[in-house]
């Protein structure tokens, strides 16, 4: 009788939660969970799709990704400017639903068409990005500054428990179902991710008067607002850094795996175990440990130790371009990204206005994302065709590494300074 009344006390203690904030988080972290489960489910199978589609090839698929991201943001913003959040978020996920049900459809002939598949990574590759963008803004507008730092690395771990059942289910039941059926799977997590959605926008409603209106401007507003920034220029940089290193190891990936395995199914398989493997790891430092380092140490130190731990990985794949050492630098960029940089990342969003915090947001983590994607895709596709080999390829990335490392710790300071700025402004507003 005496302990049942601390379970609860000691949990929050172990969270790191306060007192009332246990349904909202609760929330967040299932909406993370179904979200992640439903992107991971469907991921091995965008991945082997672009080693069918040639190895040779995927610079131009990545070139694709970017140009439908340039279509799709505008089409955001136009919707982010006249919705309210409590439907603009079902409409986004809604869309996507209805998306995968298509796919379903497409690919679940005896023949699916090779341009079907090539659709279908670059839809996937949006997909993510737009899902987990929308996700983040949402939390940033919801959370404040210091709930974010003690907070985003758990609701974080929500995302993460789904990416390990994603790739379960996938590894499976891709062989006894196929890839049509894991599509609907896929919805149907969706569909709980919307659940989740709703949920929260009720109870965020009635102390949120702004969540009843759009955010108005253009549909060209995240652009703007992010060329007007400094800060936001110094995000977009560190989204470009982060997201050209990921691109070069995953055509290093692609090359090593591809000579690795000839059979599709074991690549497919080995993606998967990748994915387990990751997100298993990553999940207890989100849980117990990210959000101490960043209360303790503070953003900048989050958001750098990835890049560095990433320049040494780059090194080692230099001198040794096989796939042990391959399996284990994606794994250190992967779980640090997840365990670490993404959390803090998102938490430099805590302290831009509401507009900023959705549609900049929104304009960097995906058309800025996919900019630098298709650039470092034909890059890579041009240090090869100049007769550089991996090996040479991965020293090249060693100094973008160590300049990722340093402009996360100036972003780090930088949004200590303005969450110190707006706390200071703010209590000499309160009524002594």
């Amino acid at each position: 009788m005496n302990n049942a009344p601390r379970a609860p006390a000691l949990t929050r203690r172990l969270l790191n939660i306060e007192r009332g904030e246990g349904p909202l988080v609760a929330a967040s972290f299932i909406y993370f969970f179904c979200l992640l489960c439903s992107y991971y489910i469907i991921r091995p199978v965008r991945d082997e799709m672009g080693i069918a589609g040639g190895v040779d090839q995927l610079q131009w698929v990545f070139t694709g990704t970017f140009l439908v991201m340039l279509a799709a943001v505008p089409l955001f913003g136009f919707l982010s400017a006249r919705l309210p959040r409590s439907k603009l978020l079902p409409a986004v996920y809604l869309f996507f639903i209805l998306n995968l049900l298509f796919f379903q459809l497409l690919l679940g002939g005896e023949s699916a068409p090779l341009w079907g598949a090539r659709a279908f990574f670059i839809w996937v590759s949006v997909f993510n990005l737009f899902i987990v963008s929308v996700f983040w803004s949402f939390m940033a507008d919801i959370f404040s500054n210091a709930q974010g730092k003690r907070l985003f690395a758990l609701i974080a771990a929500g995302g993460t428990a789904g990416a390990i059942t994603g790739p379960a289910i996938t590894t499976l039941l891709a062989g006894q179902f196929g890839t049509a059926n894991l599509l609907l799977i896929s919805a149907g997590f969706l569909c709980g991710a919307l659940g989740a959605i709703l949920y929260l926008n009720r109870h965020v409603q009635s102390s949120d008067k702004r969540e009843q209106q759009g955010l108005g401007g253009s549909i060209f507003e995240g652009f703007t607002q992010t060329l007007g920034s400094r800060y936001l220029l110094g995000i977009g940089l560190f989204i470009w850094l982060y997201a050209t290193l990921s691109t070069f190891l995953y055509f290093e990936q692609a090359h090593i795996v591809k000579a690795a395995f000839d059979d599709p199914d074991a690549r497919t398989t080995l993606f998967a175990i990748i994915d387990l493997a990751v997100n298993s790891l990553t999940l207890l430092f989100q849980l117990l440990i990210t959000g101490r380092i960043m209360q303790k140490f503070g953003v900048a130190t989050a958001l750098a130790l990835m890049p560095g731990l990433l320049a040494i990985g780059f090194m080692v794949l230099a001198i040794a371009p096989i796939l042990p050492v391959l399996i284990a630098t994606q794994v250190v960029r992967r779980a640090g990204n997840y365990a670490l940089t993404r959390p803090a990342r998102e938490v430099l969003y805590t302290v831009v206005p509401r507009s900023s915090k959705y549609k900049a947001k929104n304009f960097i983590d995906t058309v800025v994302y996919r900019g630098a994607d298709a650039a470092a895709g034909w890059l890579f596709a041009g240090m090869k065709s100049l007769g550089m080999g991996l090996t040479g390829i991965a020293w090249t990335a060693v100094p973008l590494a160590l300049a990722w490392c340093l402009l996360g710790l100036h972003l780090g300071r930088q949004q200590r300074k303005m969450a110190e700025n707006t706390e200071n402004a703010h209590a000499e507003t309160q009524p002594s």
